[in-house]
């Protein structure tokens, strides 16, 4: 996980120091492996170095923990999608919004696989946070999918459907993304996905 923030429009800033950053990246695949109730504090802190009481200078608890490492990915992925989405050529928008979300997916499994298992386990509000930015970064994709047809735009509904299948396929990557190598699988998966959703009508 990258160390350098970023600031989407009207968020915060995300990971603000490579040492919180080592943490988070830590704790994503201490999750991933044993679920966020099977690793403690402690178990995250030894993966650094730390010991618990010296990680509590860095986050107030587990959930803090997950609940950064959620927001920090949602906010990063709204950020580049509306970075992505405003080409006003569609078809190069929605070439690089796959390009983007192929390359976290195949690079971050163990945070897609926390997601799926543990959002649950966040703190409200920062629950409710997380699944707006979710919304607002799918809000983008449907916005490219409709312009793409601007004579008969796919109605707003079954392009948010092709976009949530969509993700399915790109965020399948801790099951299926072993079988080939990463140039293969990204390139397998960019073809799928841009095979369905230009299919979208």
């Amino acid at each position: 996980m990258t160390s350098e923030p970023v600031r989407p429009a009207g968020g915060r800033a995300t990971v603000t120091s490579p040492r919180r950053a080592e943490i988070l990246a830590a704790a994503a695949e201490l999750f991933a492996r044993r679920g966020f109730h099977g690793a403690s504090i402690g178990d995250v802190g030894r993966a650094v170095g730390l010991t618990g009481p010296a990680l509590y200078r860095h986050f107030r608890g587990k959930e803090a923990v997950l609940a950064e490492m959620l927001l920090d990915i949602s906010e990063r992925l709204r950020a580049e999608g509306v970075r992505r989405a405003a080409d006003p050529d569609p078809a190069r928008a929605l070439d690089a919004l796959l390009r983007w979300h192929i390359a976290f997916a195949l690079d971050n499994p163990a945070l897609i696989t926390v997601h799926e298992r543990e959002l649950d386990n966040v703190p409200e509000p920062q629950r409710h946070q997380i699944r707006r930015l979710q919304r607002a970064y799918v809000e983008e994709w449907v916005g490219v999918l409709r312009r793409m047809r601007p004579d008969a735009p796919p109605p707003e509904d079954r392009a948010r459907a092709a976009v949530h299948a969509c993700f399915g396929l790109l965020n399948s990557t801790p099951y299926s993304a072993a079988a080939v190598d990463r140039s293969a699988m990204g390139d397998l998966l960019y073809a799928m996905a841009r095979a369905a959703l230009h299919q979208v009508s």
